[in-house]
């Protein structure tokens, strides 16, 4: 059985709006005296409480507060089982020796939400005709409309309640048995950049996917909004005296979620174009090649702006996402679907004529290939993308060595149609 994530719209009225308000809150307040729990403990004793333990305390806890013994149980354990995941995460960091980042207390503000472990206890979901729209029951809250429809249909199993920008949603998860996805019938590598966001090579030619840059379209009014809202946050300290916990005036609420709609808006826009980029990717590709990329390394800090802002134009292009995004549904598909080794093929450097490696290493402002050795002149990415391609071929005729300039002497259609994970070829 596979799983597979389905996000719901939900659309509450205003009492069930405050209810859900409410229980945001009791989440919230459950998970900071949990975190400071656990930090008084190891204060006092030396030792960690674990999850377990907290538990077993949250029981006590229910009886003592009539606000948590409201709530449902499993959805209580859900948030200290995220803390828990928190510190985890901590001394893992810790061990691998890089930079810890402690648990950190939660304001409501930046509370994300709630979940919920089984179907059936605390919520249920009510879909609608062809599993479209219908309703959601939570507990302590009722029937809520919600908005959405799973691509695949399956068994609810649990349920995340997220708050963002003052709108509701439910993430969740479905166990599904089989997952259908149409496949094409070409062969094709890709290089990702941010010039253009894809540099397609196939047997016909180059392609390229613009870049469609959301975050830098509204990157102006971005810094607007920010300014806005740090000046009415100086403008509420002075006023009050107080660096911290300053009254929040209709005003600087209303400025913080201007700003908050517009980080959403620009994030769902990043999102859909992902996907459907990738599912066009799938569709049109039996066999689909690209290189692993190190976003990390990639967006280490540097001096001055100019690399500041490069680091900002990759991470608004969101390559790791998109690799995993394409990755999976070429499964779901069938498709065949690999990543270049970056260290040993160094597709920007490799001549894709001669396939030999330049002695002077090619800077990233360099953005045409010349090649040394063989004389041919093309676009870095161009060039990249035809590298992949290349391999790809290598890789589908079954070569061991994958750095050899020779081929396998058949043609590609030839090389790969023997051995795609499975048979059946998805209708024109």
């Amino acid at each position: 059985m596979l799983n597979r994530k389905v996000t719901y719209r939900l659309y509450p009225n205003a009492e069930q709006e405050a209810r859900m308000q409410e229980t945001l809150g009791l989440h919230q307040r459950l998970y900071n005296t949990a975190l400071e729990e656990r930090i008084r403990v190891y204060r006092e004793t030396g030792k960690s409480l674990s999850f377990a333990d907290q538990c077993k305390g949250l029981t006590q806890w229910r009886k003592a507060v009539p606000a948590l013994a409201g709530l449902n149980a499993q959805s209580e354990q859900v948030t200290l089982k995220r803390l828990h995941l928190a510190f985890q995460h901590f001394f893992r960091r810790v061990k691998n020796g890089e930079t810890p980042g402690f648990p950190r207390f939660k304001s409501l503000r930046r509370y994300p939400g709630w979940g919920y472990k089984t179907h059936g206890d605390g919520w249920k979901l009510h879909p609608g005709e062809s599993g479209r729209h219908g309703k959601m029951y939570l507990q302590g809250i009722g029937l809520v409309s919600i908005r959405g429809k799973a691509r695949t249909p399956g068994t609810p199993v649990t349920c995340e309640i997220l708050h963002k920008a003052g709108k509701w949603f439910a993430s969740v998860t479905l166990e599904v048995g089989t997952v259908q996805r149409e496949r094409g019938t070409e062969m094709g590598a890709f290089d990702w950049g941010v010039a253009d966001f894809l540099t397609i090579a196939t047997l016909q030619g180059i392609e390229t996917v613009k870049n469609p840059r959301h975050l830098r379209n509204q990157l102006a009014e971005l810094k607007r909004l920010s300014r806005e809202v740090s000046r009415k946050i100086v403008a509420a300290q002075k006023t009050s005296g107080r660096k911290k916990g300053f009254p929040v005036s209709h005003s600087l609420r209303k400025a913080i979620h201007a700003l908050a709609c517009l980080h959403a808006k620009i994030a769902r826009s990043r999102k859909n174009f992902l996907h459907q980029t990738s599912a066009w990717l799938v569709e049109r590709f039996g066999a689909l090649a690209t290189e692993a990329l190190n976003v990390q390394s990639m967006t280490k800090s540097g001096k001055g702006s100019r690399k500041k802002g490069l680091n900002r134009e990759v991470l608004s292009t969101s390559p790791s996402a998109f690799l995993q995004m394409t990755r999976t549904k070429a499964e779901e598909a069938g498709s065949w679907y690999e990543e270049a080794p970056t260290r040993e093929i160094k597709p920007t450097q490799r001549c894709h004529a001669c396939w030999e490696l330049p002695e002077e290493r090619k800077t990233l402002s360099d953005r045409q290939h010349q090649c040394p050795h063989c004389g041919i002149t093309c676009g870095r990415d161009e060039n990249a993308a035809l590298v992949l391609l290349r391999w790809l071929e290598k890789r589908l005729a079954g070569e061991s060595g994958l750095c050899s300039p020779q081929g396998a002497g058949r043609e590609p259609s030839e090389m790969w149609s023997g051995v795609r994970p499975r048979e059946t070829v998805a209708p024109a």
